[in-house]
């Protein structure tokens, strides 16, 4: 789903002989790490299996891409609401509950005998993004000094960025292989894997005290004006990104003619594309951090439309499309950097605000480019993807200009 790039709090709640005497704990740290990559490789694995999944379950291709839609909603919902729900629950069993609901999940979607199954699989998975990703940034700064948690993150980045290279790619062939079916329960080892991992290596590591009025903070930061434009520029972002790139495999087979082994090559070329960019896009941003945001959508939203003028010749859709993996997969470690460096004080609250406008956008995106994509074509879809992706740019120069009233301007910005 997402990257987190988030600075550690003035607070380390790594113990209570503080920071400097917490050791590190690199295999609990690797071990969430391929929890991510199960994780990311879950929620995503549709994109590349949605048109033999449609025609096995008996329907359209944009209620079949839904399933993304349901797992967005469901992370929402879990992403506002987990900390109060878990309470006083030790996070190393709320991480190894996520875990085997991870396991369930993909269980579930690859014996579902119908459409409905099918989606009661996808909420599994919902809940477990919304959870695991409200806590990573919390969870790493419980296994490492306070020194090494951007390092610690930068390794969850690690799994994030793998799954984007091989998930798709490896679906797709998965899929032309033993089906659908089997190459989401080709997941559930890697689930299992994961859990046994973190069961070995990770830490006891009981709640924290509870802040005064905690419970609302999340909402409360939508009250500066330069957070509120913000996250409505992320928003559009991923809703203008999700909007296209759900519908993707029904395009390249219907517009630019390619199936087996040209499909799972286009799929790689953006996995290994988007790599890339995440290793290139702290320069960028250490440049230019808010041209950087800006010119993002904007490049996404010309690929768009350059799609429907050329989407015909395959040289140029593969070109375009590694364009895209290029920007898309790095834009979002620079609105994590945004997170960090807005709320210094509030990470953790603004983190869950974040993946809750992520996954909201998603599941809306998903929704938006199905109806679009059954009624009317993939025009229109990549159209409204387009537009969207322009909205977001503006709002970009909004929250850069709010910042600066309130005295926030980054260095390189």
């Amino acid at each position: 789903m997402t990257t987190q790039v988030c600075d550690a709090p003035p607070h380390h709640t790594g113990g209570e002989d503080g920071a400097a005497a917490q050791p590190a704990r690199w295999s609990g740290v690797f071990a969430m790490t391929l929890c991510v990559f199960a994780l990311i490789a879950s929620e995503f694995m549709p994109v590349s299996l949605l048109t033999p999944m449609a025609a096995d379950l008996g329907v359209s291709e944009g209620w079949a891409g839904q399933g993304i839609a349901i797992s967005g909603a469901f992370a929402v919902l879990t992403s506002l609401s987990i900390a109060a729900l878990a309470g006083r629950m030790d996070r190393k069993t709320l991480l190894l509950g996520l875990t085997a609901l991870m396991c369930l999940s993909g269980a579930v979607i690859a014996l579902a005998p119908n459409y409905a199954v099918y989606m009661v699989g996808r909420a599994l998975i919902g809940v477990v993004v919304g959870g695991f990703w409200s806590m990573s940034a919390a969870t790493a700064m419980r296994l490492v000094p306070a020194q090494q948690v951007p390092r610690a993150l930068a390794i969850f980045n690690g799994g994030n960025a793998l799954a984007t290279v091989v998930a798709a790619p490896l679906g797709s062939y998965l899929g032309a292989v033993i089906g659908w079916r089997g190459a989401f329960f080709c997941l559930v080892p890697v689930a299992l894997l994961a859990f046994i991992w973190q069961w070995v290596s990770l830490p006891p590591m009981p709640a924290g005290p509870r802040r005064s009025g905690a419970s609302g903070l999340v909402f409360r930061l939508l009250r500066r004006r330069m957070i509120a434009v913000g996250m409505l520029a992320v928003g559009c972002f991923f809703m203008g990104q999700f909007v296209l790139f759900t519908y993707l495999r029904p395009f390249l087979e219907t517009v630019t003619h390619v199936g087996g082994f040209t499909l799972s090559f286009i799929l790689l070329v953006i996995g290994v594309a988007g790599f890339v960019g995440t290793t290139l896009v702290g320069a960028a941003l250490a440049r230019g951090f808010y041209p950087t945001l800006f010119m993002a959508p904007v490049l996404m939203a010309l690929i768009a439309i350059a799609l429907i003028c050329l989407g015909d010749q395959l040289t140029a859709v593969t070109a375009l499309l590694g364009v895209w993996g290029l920007v898309a997969t790095a834009a979002p470690v620079g609105w994590w950097t945004w997170v960090a460096r807005s709320m210094p004080r509030d990470a953790e609250a603004g983190g869950g605000l974040m993946v809750a406008v992520v996954q909201l956008a998603i599941g809306l995106g998903s929704t938006v480019g199905g109806l679009l994509f059954d009624r009317s074509g993939y025009q229109s879809t990549f159209v409204v993807s387009a537009v969207l992706l322009v909205v977001a740019a503006l709002l970009v120069l909004l929250t850069w200009r709010s910042g600066r009233s309130e005295g926030r301007a980054f260095v390189g910005s």
